[in-house]
């Protein structure tokens, strides 16, 4: 036993018994491709095995910001890696790419082995529903760096896609029609927004709401993101997908003009898709403006694809048949800016 590093307050024998329990949880998101396991320098992965003719990678990393304080808050910690799956497996699903792996970096002041299973197991969730492989990672026990109880977490995936099959936007035309996928909360955007209204209300994290249908106010915040792989890849494959926007932080004024060209702009019919009670409440609490609540929150919508006309009503059936809301929810315009048309 390294006693001298104990003392400094880092304990070898914790971090082993992390990766003793955190193995079953990375062989469960195994898939084609995958080399080795865990323990090696570095993850392996043969991209031969997928018999494409033109590979090309897209990358993405991300973490989840604040929204780890209210994990802290509520003591749970088994969603928050399915938040640092999605962030990064939504924004590289954007391009057309399907996520083939994933690597987390967990940093905690004292390593204790549940807590990192927890959050490891909630990483491997994220996995599974994104078809992709936990191929490696890295737990930093740093003392003195985190308060007691806190960490940090952040993700980090590669995905392939045919170059012919890029998605980059330089396909979307005015008249591309805007179909939205239903968000399933705040997912993991405009939390230091979220903690000052729910502090400046005196509100608890654990007190059932009446304006969330009586649902604790912890609970409906750390409700994980979405993760929308499996499904927009089945309409990607059937359909003529022009854009594909992953509606993060800045709302839709930041997230849907990624995704156009020169000249063009967006139109958007509110009333067209539910806006959840979450987005409501946080509006009445803070005395947010309601237009300014569709540049921070996603407000109910996801993800956003643009297609030709002819191609929504097959999108909106595979998106049904996968159990994701979808709609109609605004049009490409020929007028650039981001024009909500509000109820």
């Amino acid at each position: 036993m390294a006693v001298n590093y104990e003392k400094a307050g880092v304990s070898l024998e914790a971090g082993y018994e992390v990766v003793r329990r955190i193995k079953q949880h990375v062989a469960s998101t195994k898939r084609l491709g995958v080399m080795g396991g865990i323990g090696s320098f570095g993850g392996m992965f043969d991209l031969s095995a997928l018999g494409l003719k033109e590979p090309v990678l897209v990358s993405g990393t991300d973490g989840v910001g604040t929204k780890l304080k209210i994990a802290f808050a509520m003591d749970k910690h088994d969603t928050i890696g399915i938040d640092a799956v999605a962030m990064c497996v939504n924004d590289v699903l954007a391009q057309g790419a399907e996520p083939l792996f994933f690597l987390d970096y967990v940093a905690l002041g004292h390593n204790i082995p549940e807590k990192v299973e927890a959050i490891v197991s909630g990483v491997a969730e994220g996995c599974r529903q994104a078809g992709c492989a936990l191929i490696g990672g890295e737990t930093a026990e740093m003392p003195g760096m985190y308060a007691d109880g806190e960490y940090d977490i952040a993700g980090y995936t590669t995905g392939v896609v045919e170059k012919s099959q890029l998605i980059d936007g330089s396909k979307v035309k005015v008249g591309d029609v805007l179909v939205g996928i239903a968000s399933s909360g705040v997912h993991s955007n405009g939390f230091s927004l979220v903690r000052k209204i729910v502090a400046d209300a005196g509100l608890s994290l654990t007190e059932r709401r009446p304006e969330l249908d009586g649902a604790v106010l912890g609970e409906v915040l750390l409700t994980p993101t979405n993760i929308y792989v499996k499904e927009v890849l089945e309409v990607i494959r059937h359909c003529d997908v022009h854009g594909v926007a992953h509606i993060t932080g800045g709302g839709f004024d930041e997230n849907i003009p990624r995704i156009l060209q020169p000249g063009q702009g967006i139109e958007i019919e509110e009333g067209s898709w539910e806006i959840l009670p979450i987005f409501k409440a946080l509006e009445k609490w803070g005395g947010i403006p309601h237009r300014e609540m569709f540049n921070i929150f996603n407000m109910g919508v996801g993800m956003v694809l643009a297609l030709d006309v002819t191609e929504v009503q097959q999108a909106l059936v595979i998106l049904a048949k996968s159990g994701r809301k979808a709609s109609v929810i605004g049009r490409v315009t020929g007028q650039e800016g981001v024009n909500i048309k509000l109820l």
